[in-house]
């Protein structure tokens, strides 16, 4: 199976509401998506693409919405973006979040014309930090207790974080 990446749709709703309302994919975020509404959902869709941010859907070669996959943050200044990615579950392990993550790097480098995109990611999860090493970012520090997150048991959280450069 192959991916692409497409604009978020109003279509696409459904299935990220799916991921946000799974606790397997939801505990890996400081945000509450478990409380998010399909209202909410579609307000963020179809406010999803400017030049400050650009989500994307991460789709099968059917057009099925397999996850969502940002450059948020993005500085025409500084010439960098904040990288964010998020699988529903039942596509994790195969091989989508790696392609999609090469055709946005690529598409963050050679059309937006990036210098640096950089991510955090919570320390504690350790699935995440290989798959970002595999992908070619390289690990720059941790920030110490530097989220409070209240749900999951909660408490301080330290963050790692990571950046590709062209």
């Amino acid at each position: 199976m192959s991916t692409m990446l497409r604009k978020l749709q109003e279509k696409d709703v459904s299935g990220m509401l799916e991921w946000m309302h799974d606790e397997r994919v939801a505990r890996n975020f400081r945000f509450d998506f478990l409380s998010m509404t399909e209202e909410k959902a579609l307000d963020f869709i179809n406010n999803s693409f400017n030049d400050e941010n650009q989500h994307f859907a991460i789709v099968d070669e059917s057009d099925n919405y397999l996850g969502t996959i940002s450059l948020k943050n993005i500085s025409a200044t500084d010439n960098n973006a904040e990288y964010a990615i998020v699988l529903m579950h039942k596509h994790w392990g195969k091989g989508f979040a790696q392609k999609a993550t090469e055709e946005l790097l690529q598409y963050a480098f050679q059309t937006l014309h990036l210098h640096r995109v950089y991510l955090n990611v919570l320390a504690e999860n350790l699935r995440a930090n290989n798959f970002y090493k595999k992908c070619g970012f390289t690990f720059e520090g941790t920030f110490k207790d530097h989220l409070r997150i209240t749900a999951w048991g909660g408490g301080y959280k330290d963050l790692n974080w990571y950046a590709v450069m062209q």
